[in-house]
């Protein structure tokens, strides 16, 4: 068994096959010498034994057995004594083999470890079924010495059986039959086969012993000679008078007289230390000896020898120790006295539980007793203050009802009609009483409008001009039927007083929201408001009447004082006698109590969950009436509002269309300034060009030529104005200007959000290459109105014209909508070439603003950078919040304007959302793609926040080394950052999908002051030559780019 436990957990033991182990030869020939190793002693002369050739036998059974037995059946029915099974060694928790030798019980069994030879009762669940691989011979062979045998007399009596009772203090009682010689006698014979079993296992235990095999029992108990070294064992076992010799007879039946039989011999063995091996300090030796077998095996054995010393069992294991007793033990009387055993266990376990019972039902009376005497101190002591109360009785009980009635005078004087929801009931009244009626004109002007939108409908979507004239035609009949009902409306809404019903039904709903609180929400429903008068009634007659029994009751208390004066007054001639008094005084006190306590309950104590509920759902409806009547009044304020409008702009077009005439007048004044522009323009090239040039002329023609372009700006911006009129105008009552007057271009303008004009070309401007960032499209600076400005060239087609028209025009739209809070690069201008296929845009233009030239030459700090990437953080709002993908932030789109303020640039409006997101941009070895798009799915706001994350991450760490993913997706755990600028940075980076632009402007790290901060003049960055010149510059931007906004149109 120490094999088993050696060897169980090798997993890379070599596989087992069993077909040599069967096939071995199992018969045991005379006068052939085998080396074996003892294993377990019987008695004195007969022993177990392992031949050595089969200690890789051992190995391959105990590792096959752990693998099998613990998902085997466990066994059940009768047991086969012949067949073998797997049995639990109690001691070390492992299978090994064994064969079943008796049934001691239903469920205990008496088994042999074939494979070892010592024998243990194990329950039937520590028994299993194994395979029929596993099923040949034993490994262990047993040994009988040679011409020996158990001297007479030292056989295992039924004295052991006494020896154990005495030792484990066990309830067995001796035979009264043996005296006290007798047992003295059996006691040494008992010591005396346990000294010898001792002996032999100190000769053969875990040592190679050669064994001279002689002959052979019909059991297979083989007789032979043992030899270890130079020692006869069998000689030595003599010697010390363990055995004797015996009588030799030939064949097989040597000794037959002699030899126990093996049921009753392995009882006995239980007796034993079970087993010897079971607790070896090293187990390994014998499965890995040193060397070959061909000498002395190198044992590293402590074999304890403990002669004469008899072994005690626990007290549990009692019922297996009665095997032991020899072979004079009948089976009857060993279940007889384990019966006993178990009963006196279980009388103590009874005997236990009733001792705790009792010492509970102890502790119980104690703690009664002491509750008894409690109750009784405390009964004695209300005893004494009753009677001590009762002389007082009276004094008190008038005193008590003083004070109520006292406070019953204050609750008088205080409103509590709120508890009957008076004040929801004057709510309902004010409601009645001022409550504007449907008007009849409102609501013929809404059929008559309705008509009118039908038509206007129309006109907007014809194309044909003749067509359009009919329709204009029909639109001007109901527009000035429209007319005249929108001014009897007017009138109408004139004589309401609108604004002072609004303020009183304000100041009910506040003043009852300040007594309710919340209202919930709920249907509008008369039933409710009819429950509230029934139980408001209700309860009103139920007050009145309490009330009133209460003023009753105290004047029959006052009259019987009145009357009691009679008989206490001694100056009276005339007194009554106490028989004349009237009623009894207590009956009185206890009827005015009564009535005072219940006014005072109804005013004090806070009303139940129905009345509560019957006054909130009032409420409820009370101010749903209020909030109907408030979007009643805003209608009639919005239509009044909306017919004030079309009466002022329609009382001087009516029946006709508005005038185009002052924008022709001004595309013509620009045709003429263009002209004149163009020609100084070249009258100066030709100056230059010439040898003899005059410079003052020179100067004095680009003065004019400056002014010129001054002027052609000031109309265009004028032209713009007007442009915004008609806009307007069109979208909200003549739409059929664009089909009446094409050759203004209105609907074009109209398109590009007012960002397209046709009057700008490039040839106009003193324009300069930027041949450094033209690397994708041309790019040119100027100036206009002494501002610097970028021209930015896009090559169109007819197909991608329309396209960059309409995403400049959603772009410009955005960032019009958002105003000075946009967060973005405003558009200037977009205009087409005229000679080329070429669409120019113009913008604000910064030079070294952008985040890579900033970082190149002077770096921004932490707080720089927050403030940056919080306008960064806002431009992307805005254009997400416009259903915009950027798809193409980076470096060099994004401007730190002093440092201070960061705004987005625009993007390539000649391309799509994917095209631009499929540019792979890199910031500082970093790759600025994020991975669902390196997949190949589509560009989102996630792809976009993720760009600004790392775009932030490089401006957080500066010149730091970036360690990424296998996704090249940046470790921000690295670097050591602000909590909230960490925290941000993990959401931007890995968890983005969760996160919007508006939350990341909203996170902690942005959470600054809102003021505006001064800039540092160290840290401004040069736009231009000179400092004043820049501010300057800055200025007439920034009033430009405010006057546009104001101009750029919203369209629905």
């Amino acid at each position: 068994m120490w094999g088993q436990r050696l060897f169980a957990g090798m997993a890379e033991a070599e596989s087992v096959s069993f077909s040599e182990l069967v096939q071995m030869d199992e018969d045991t020939h005379c006068n052939k010498v085998e080396d074996v190793v003892g294993s377990h002693v019987e008695d004195a002369v007969t022993f177990w034994a392992q031949n050595v050739s089969r200690n890789k036998d051992i190995m391959k059974i105990g590792c096959s057995l752990s693998e099998v037995c613990p998902h085997a059946n466990s066994v059940f029915g009768n047991l086969d004594p012949k067949k073998i099974y797997g049995g639990l060694f109690s001691e070390d928790k492992c299978w090994y083999r064994c064969k079943v030798l008796k049934t001691i019980s239903d469920d205990k069994c008496l088994v042999r470890y074939i494979d070892y030879g010592n024998t243990e009762i194990l329950n039937r669940s520590d028994i299993v079924e194994i395979p029929p691989e596993l099923q040949f011979s034993s490994i262990a062979k047993k040994y009988r010495l040679w011409g020996l045998q158990i001297p007479s007399g030292q056989e295992v009596t039924q004295f052991d059986q006494e020896q154990k009772w005495r030792k484990d203090s066990c309830i067995i009682k001796a035979h009264p039959s043996l005296g006290d010689s007798s047992k003295a006698g059996n006691l040494h014979t008992l010591q005396a086969a346990q000294q010898g079993r001792t002996f032999l296992g100190s000769l053969i235990f875990e040592k190679e012993i050669k064994m001279r095999i002689k002959a052979t029992y019909q059991d297979g108990t083989v007789i032979a000679q043992a030899e270890y070294g130079t020692v006869d064992i069998g000689e030595e076992v003599a010697k010390k008078g363990f055995a004797e010799k015996c009588r030799l007879t030939s064949g097989v039946d040597v000794c037959e007289a002699k030899k126990p039989d093996s049921s009753q011999l392995a009882l006995r063995n239980l007796k034993n230390p079970i087993p010897l091996w079971g607790r070896r300090s090293n187990q390994s030796t014998f499965s890995r000896p040193k060397g070959h077998f061909n000498g002395r095996l190198t044992l590293d054995v402590k074999y304890e020898t403990n002669a004469g010393n008899h072994v005690t069992f626990p007290k549990e294991s009692l019922a297996a120790g009665d095997f032991n007793l020899g072979s004079n033990v009948s089976l009857a009387k060993i279940k007889q006295d384990q019966k006993l055993i178990e009963e006196n266990e279980k009388l103590k376990t009874e005997k236990e539980v009733l001792l705790e019972n009792y010492k509970a039902l102890e502790l119980k009376v104690e703690q009664t007793a002491q509750e008894l005497q409690k109750e009784k101190t405390t009964t004695m002591d209300l005893t004494k203050h009753l009677e001590n109360t009762l002389k007082t009785c009276v004094g008190t009980r008038l005193k008590n009802l003083a004070a109520k009635v006292e406070l019953l005078k204050e609750i008088r004087h205080i409103n509590i009609s709120i508890r009957f929801g008076n004040d929801l009931s004057d709510a309902m009244q004010v409601l009645e009483e001022g409550s504007f009626t449907a008007l009849e004109s409102l609501n013929e002007l809404e059929k008559i409008w309705a008509e009118y939108n039908v038509a206007q409908e129309k006109i907007q979507t014809c194309h044909n001009e003749n067509e359009g004239s009919l329709l204009i035609a029909k639109r001007n009949e109901v527009q000035q039927k429209l007319f005249v009902a929108v001014d009897v409306f007017i009138l109408e809404v004139d004589e309401l007083p609108l604004d002072k019903r609004l303020k009183t039904l304000q100041d009910l709903s506040t003043s009852l929201e300040e007594v309710y609180g919340k209202a919930k929400e709920g249907t509008d429903s008369e039933e409710i408001l009819r429950k509230f008068y029934d139980w408001q009634c209700s309860k009103r007659e139920e007050f009145a009447s309490i009330r009133s029994e209460t003023e009753a009751s105290l004047q029959h208390l006052v009259a019987w004082f009145q009357s009691s004066q009679k008989v206490f007054d001694l100056s009276l001639g005339e007194s009554l006698t106490s028989e004349d008094m009237i009623d009894n005084i207590d009956e009185i006190l206890e009827k005015t109590e009564s009535c005072v306590c219940k006014e005072l309950e109804i005013s004090l104590i806070e009303q139940g969950v129905v009345d509560k509920e019957i006054i909130l759902s009032t409420y409820s409806q009370v101010l749903q009436k209020i909030h109907s009547e408030e979007r009643f009044i805003a209608t009639l304020l919005s239509k009044y509002k909306d017919s004030v409008e079309f009466k002022n702009q329609i009382i001087d077009c009516l029946n006709k269309s508005p005038s185009v005439d002052y924008l022709l007048s001004i595309k013509k004044t620009l045709k003429g300034l263009k002209a004149q522009l163009r020609w100084k323009l070249v009258e100066k090239s030709n100056l230059e060009e010439s040898d003899d040039h005059d410079g003052t002329e020179i100067e004095k023609i680009k003065q004019e030529i400056t002014q010129l372009r001054n002027s052609v700006f000031q109309e265009i911006y004028h032209e713009r104005e007007e442009y915004e009129k008609l806009n307007s105008l069109t979208q909200k009552w003549f739409p059929e200007l664009p089909l009446l007057y094409p050759e203004i271009g209105l609907l074009k303008y109209m398109n590009s959000g007012g960002l397209l004009t046709m009057s700008l070309e490039r040839d106009l401007l003193d324009t300069e290459p930027m041949k450094e960032l033209s690397s994708k499209r041309p790019l040119v600076c100027s100036e206009v109105n002494g501002q610097p400005v970028l021209l930015k060239g896009y090559s169109v087609d007819v197909d991608t014209e329309g396209r960059v028209i309409q995403r400049a025009a959603s772009y410009h739209r955005a960032c019009g909508d958002a105003k000075e809070e946009s967060g973005l690069l405003p558009l200037i201008f977009l205009f087409l070439c005229k000679s080329d296929p070429v669409a120019y845009l113009m913008v604000p233009y910064y030079p070294k603003a952008n985040l890579s030239s900033v970082q190149a030459s002077m770096p921004l700090t932490s707080e720089e950078a927050l403030k940056v990437m919080k306008g960064v953080a806002q431009g992307l709002h805005t254009l997400h919040s416009a259903n915009i993908i950027h798809g193409s932030l980076h470096q060099n789109n994004v401007f730190a304007l002093n440092r201070e303020q960061g705004i987005v640039g625009d993007f390539d409006f000649t391309k799509s959302e994917s095209q631009r997101a499929s540019v792979n941009m890199m910031v500082g070895g970093l790759s600025l793609t994020s991975p669902e798009l390196k997949i190949g799915k589509p560009p989102s706001p996630s792809s976009d926040l993720y760009a600004y994350g790392c775009l932030l991450l490089w401006l957080s760490v500066q010149s730091q080394e970036f360690e990424t993913n296998e996704d090249g997706v940046p470790k921000v755990d690295q670097f050591h950052l602000d909590d909230n600028v960490k925290s941000l940075l993990c959401s931007l980076i890995y968890f983005r999908s969760s996160m919007t632009a508006e939350q990341v402007l909203n996170a902690e790290c942005f959470l600054l002051s809102k003021g505006k901060s001064i800039p540092n003049p160290e840290k401004e960055i040069e736009y231009v030559q000179h400092n004043k010149e820049d501010e300057s510059k800055m200025e007439s931007l920034d009033r430009y780019i405010e006057r546009q906004e104001m101009l750029t149109p919203t369209l629905d």
